[in-house]
């Protein structure tokens, strides 16, 4: 991996990571990576025209230079193009959806509406998600919060004003760049990967609908934030999903412990698609312990409305008068949620969680590597010892679960011996990171086969020098932490 060794905003040189460990700082300061991400924001890029002609300078000022400037600057290319795809992506579906609302408007009885009305007044688009007409200054618009709880400053929405004027491709260029974190946000709600990014794509097609409602009272990221957590509630309505609690299959020993929680749309979120320091400086949104999948779990137990308003209020630091505002509640019955709801959430969640540090990061990465390791040997010793006595492995969405490191390693032992009928076969594994925590992803290569396939993704909460609870997920989220589907059988 090259590491930077100047800060990319002032030049300097960059202190030295000896003994340091996790995502290197391309930044000498805090100082300048606020600027950086002040310049990206009011960078002509924020058009699709200034985006272009940004890529055009990249692609001219790439020339074969020492290693390490090339590949950043190859990286930085990279960056843009791929940002240029998703804004275009963006800007297809929102005229897609657009094109399909005037037909549906022009097929109703009266005919088409007054020029106008179409963005706000489309009828598949539910009323929480539509602000009011920037001309009612009486009260603020349901879209509109006093002021970002997130961040304070967004250039973006002060040159912007109202979006009443914007073609797709622009406001795609507006709207792309909160992708990230508004993906976290509907992973909260949600605890599924998969839904969260439809839920995102709900967000913009909603806010390009409303984008007339819009008057800038309030900032950019504000307004998506309450549409986004509207189109989650929405979701909730629609699904109605209640956590159960796990049942006993028969045939299979599964400790004698009381049954865990059974949340089947539960899905790992992979830290590479986090929003980085660099981009979201000064961010509540992407923090770790609000990204454990025991906290994600433990959420999942609250009513929607309650879960919204600790994710807004506790998350991500609105105050009870702005969640009132972004959820229609009063401020009374925003504070009487998040009552109920804090003591749920700490009933449901572990008296001792993990201490987030270089030396526990450290540790942790060398538990993994003998996880690793032992099942790639077969060594059911050595996996076992990883493992604590109370440990606790689930599947979801599938039915198995195993409390107990005796009832873990009794399910263990016909699939790793070569001698036993069902000897699933040999293993390889690469790690990743997955909820601010790590991950292996594994491959079985069956009997009388040449090539591994991916298998499992197994999320590990670790509490000490022990396995405390592992989570194995369906292996079709691999591609979105970086791995492949398949290794070759020298791999």
């Amino acid at each position: 991996m090259v590491v930077d060794t100047v800060c990319r905003s002032c030049g300097k040189p960059l202190a030295g990571r000896a003994g340091r460990t996790g995502r290197s700082s391309v930044y000498c300061s805090a100082a300048c990576r606020q600027k950086a991400y002040r310049d990206r924001r009011t960078a002509p890029a924020d058009t699709v025209h200034g985006l272009i002609e940004d890529i055009g300078r990249q692609v001219e000022a790439l020339v074969p230079q020492p290693p390490s400037v090339f590949y950043s600057g190859v990286s930085e290319l990279a960056s843009s193009v791929g940002r240029l795809r998703r804004v275009a992506r963006v800007a297809r579906d929102t005229a897609k959806d657009d094109s399909v609302t005037r037909a549906a408007v022009t097929k109703a009885p009266g005919g088409p509406a007054p020029a106008g009305e179409a963005a706000t007044g489309d009828p598949a688009a539910p009323h929480t998600a539509v602000p009011r007409a920037a001309a009612d200054q009486d009260s603020p618009a349901p879209g509109s919060v006093p002021h970002d709880p997130v961040t304070h400053d967004d250039p973006v929405a002060e040159r912007s004003g109202t979006h009443t004027g914007l073609g797709e491709s622009d406001f795609a260029a507006l709207v792309e760049p909160y992708r990230r974190e508004l993906r976290v946000h509907c992973y909260r709600m949600s605890g599924s990967y998969d839904d969260a990014e439809d839920l995102v794509q709900e967000t913009f097609l909603r806010a390009w609908r409303a984008r007339e409602g819009y008057a800038g009272r309030a900032s950019l990221r504000t307004w998506l934030y309450r549409i986004a957590t509207n189109a989650c509630l929405d979701f909730q309505r629609r699904t109605a999903r209640r956590p159960r609690r796990y049942e006993p299959v028969p045939g299979m020993n599964h400790g004698t412990a009381e049954p865990p929680a059974r949340v089947t749309w539960l899905q790992p979120y992979p830290d590479e698609d986090l929003p980085s320091a660099e981009e979201r400086p000064d961010a509540l949104a992407v923090s770790r312990e609000t990204l454990e999948l025991v906290f994600l779990a433990a959420i999942q137990h609250l009513p929607a409305r309650q879960r919204a308003v600790l994710v807004l209020r506790d998350v991500l630091g609105f105050s009870a008068a702005e969640t009132a505002e972004a959820l229609e509640l009063t401020v009374a019955s925003v504070n009487s949620a998040l009552q109920r709801a804090r003591p749920t959430l700490r009933d449901r969640l572990p008296d001792r969680r993990t201490e987030w540090t270089a030396e526990a990061d450290a540790r942790e990465r060398e538990i993994l590597g003998r996880y690793m390791a032992a099942a790639e040997g077969l060594d059911l010793d050595a996996f076992t010892h990883l493992l604590s006595e109370d440990i606790r492995l689930t599947m979801p969405p599938n039915p198995y679960w195993f409390v107990g490191r005796a009832a873990i390693t009794e399910f263990l032992r016909i699939s790793l011996d070569p001698a036993s009928p069902l000897f699933l076969g040999h293993w390889r594994h690469l790690p990743a990171r997955a909820n601010g925590g790590l991950a292996a992803g594994g491959y079985v290569r069956r009997p009388g086969t040449t090539v591994y396939r991916a298998q499992v993704l197994d999320v590990l909460r670790i509490e000490g020098d022990r396995i405390v609870e592992i989570t194995s997920f369906e292996p079709h989220l691999f591609p979105a932490f970086g791995l492949p589907l398949r290794l070759p059988a020298d791999a």
